[in-house]
């Protein structure tokens, strides 16, 4: 996988696939809930008697699986564990924080008596005391993602097949190449603190992938596919097919749209298919066209045109170093400038089942829920966290703070971020109709926006020509250039709900030191007017 920068959605690394190699039985086992807390009241017991006025903990046990494949081939099979904990604390008004990989009373105690040290000794420095907004803690509660099948307790050679009969697949029509993976985690996390609450979560993620690509050795040219799956906050019945999981693409296209279920066979092969005939596919003539735009591609759009330009800690300048701030400023919003048309209204959430950020309370214990960021075209609020909601005039965090590992400070992240869909019953088909001169575009591409989330360039995996109401054709050499508000001030038509997608990335960069989350956005198919299309293949002079 590529590295892409501007907080990339995808890094070199994955998440939680890193700690110890383990055997795979080790996969199923569980921590006593139990002995969690006795652990954890170590350590907020600890963190009081040293004088911290606030602590909490977080025992994390972090659990991976990645399968790769080559064709015929398996490359590598790879299961991976991560357990220890993090404390934090304030003391003199002042963030302290500090991780061990020895779980037990005496080592999470000596860890909160450093976390209380590093506050003090921050304090010295520190302009403003910390401003907490309330939570009311919950006690024992638990939380786990509604699974049907746990992927972990599949057996490894099912999981292979299954790869292998893809890449089967996509040979047989005509690829020349293709690698598959099926990535797997499960974050089973422990949050207690000196609120009273004591959280137990088994948060579980999937991700089925590829990439096809074919050669004609005539002429020496190539061209790739990407998988148009979507990574999901499921188990592995996402890998299980239903009729009632498909939505058909637009006519003339063969395209499937995937929900709550997906084909990994079916999109091979049309992958194949696909990549063979953007060979010969017309290079695109720059200029103005209409754009629609299918949710597995409009979702990475939203992420960093929407997402994150309205964190607010890149709002307020936090955020600054890795990937930039937002022009969404304070004095921005209060002016109350149109971000969109009025048929765009985007909220965030942590509740949408099947999403990557789908957990029951966050990283500091608040409990999750949904809100507005943008409604009816207009910027209403922010992404916001307990220590940040003071700095707007707000008493409530929004519940999207998060770390990736226990060994991470956690801090403000990005929640599931979406726009929502049209109330009047409109298809793609139908959408299409109205369309003279435009593009069709499904699939996540290259893309770059500036470091105020403003102006930016976004491609696609494939492209076909609207003309006079009709697909008419597959197109290659495409991307749109726009900034932020111009973009969402073009949009015309949103499809209804029955249209609506999560599109996702497991590796959402931000901070120093980096660490990544996992994230959806849904969306149905939409259309954008006079966007400006360029040709990335035409040279310069």
């Amino acid at each position: 996988m590529a590295g892409l920068a501007t907080g990339a959605i995808f890094l070199p690394s994955f998440p939680g696939f890193g700690g110890t190699l383990v055997d795979p039985e080790r996969l199923l086992e569980t921590v006593d809930p139990a002995l969690k807390k006795r652990l954890a009241d170590a350590a907020l017991n600890a963190a009081k008697s040293a004088g911290a006025s606030y602590a909490d903990v977080r025992i994390g046990r972090y659990l991976n699986q990645s399968i790769f494949t080559r064709e015929k081939q398996v490359q590598n099979i790879a299961s991976g564990e991560s357990f220890g904990a993090g404390v934090r604390v304030l003391a003199n008004g002042t963030w302290g924080f500090a991780a061990t990989n020895t779980v037990t009373e005496a080592g999470l105690a000596k860890a909160a008596q450093l976390a209380v040290q590093i506050a003090k000794a921050n304090s010295k420095v520190q302009k403003e005391q910390v401003k907490l907004a309330p939570v009311k803690g919950h006690g024992e509660v638990a939380w786990k993602t509604p699974i049907q099948q746990n992927a972990f307790e599949v057996p490894i050679a099912q999981k292979v097949e299954l790869l292998l009969a893809a890449n089967a697949k996509a040979l047989d029509n005509g690829a020349n190449f293709v690698n598959s993976a099926l990535f797997q985690i499960n974050e089973q996390k422990y949050f207690a603190s000196t609120d009273g609450s004591y959280i137990d979560q088994d948060v579980h993620r999937i991700w089925p992938t590829f990439d096809v690509t074919a050669i004609d050795r005539a002429s020496g040219k190539f061209r790739t596919r990407q998988a148009l799956s979507a990574p999901m906050g499921m188990g592995y019945e996402y890998m299980n097919p239903k009729a009632d999981g498909k939505i058909a693409g637009p006519a003339g296209t063969g395209l499937i749209g995937y929900k709550n279920s997906y084909d990994i066979l079916e999109d091979a092969t049309l992958a194949a298919k696909q990549a063979k005939e953007k060979i010969t596919a017309k290079s695109v003539v720059p200029g103005k066209y209409d754009l629609v735009l299918d949710p597995n591609h409009l979702g990475l759009t939203i992420h960093e045109s929407v997402g994150h330009p309205t964190e607010l800690d890149r709002v307020l300048g936090y955020e600054a170093n890795y990937a930039g701030t937002s022009f969404a400023t304070l004095d921005w919003k209060a002016k109350k400038q149109p971000y969109g048309s009025k048929l765009v209204n985007i909220v965030a959430d942590k509740l949408q089942p099947g999403s990557l950020g789908a957990v029951g309370y966050d990283d500091e214990g608040v409990k999750t829920k949904q809100w507005d960021l943008i409604k009816d075209g207009v910027l209403v609020d922010y992404q916001k966290i307990r220590d940040q909601a003071a700095m707007v005039g707000q008493n409530e965090s929004d519940g999207c703070c998060y770390a990736d590992s226990w060994d991470s400070v956690q801090f403000q992240r990005m929640p599931n971020v979406s726009l929502q869909p049209g109330k009047a019953k409109l298809s793609v088909d139908e959408m299409i109709k109205n369309v003279d001169k435009g593009i069709y575009i499904a699939g996540r591409g290259s893309f770059s926006i500036d470091q105020q989330r403003y102006n930016s360039q976004f491609g696609g995996t494939v492209f076909y020509a609207i003309n006079k109401g009709k697909i008419d054709g597959m197109l290659e050499d495409v991307a749109y250039q726009t900034n932020t508000l111009e973009f969402w001030n073009s949009c015309a038509a949103i499809c209804d709900e029955s249209d609506y997608r999560l599109f996702g990335s497991f590796f959402d960069g931000k901070g120093q030191p980096s660490q990544v989350s996992a994230v959806s956005h849904g969306s149905s198919t939409t259309r954008f007017n006079g966007v400006n299309v360029i040709n990335t293949a035409r040279k310069i002079g």
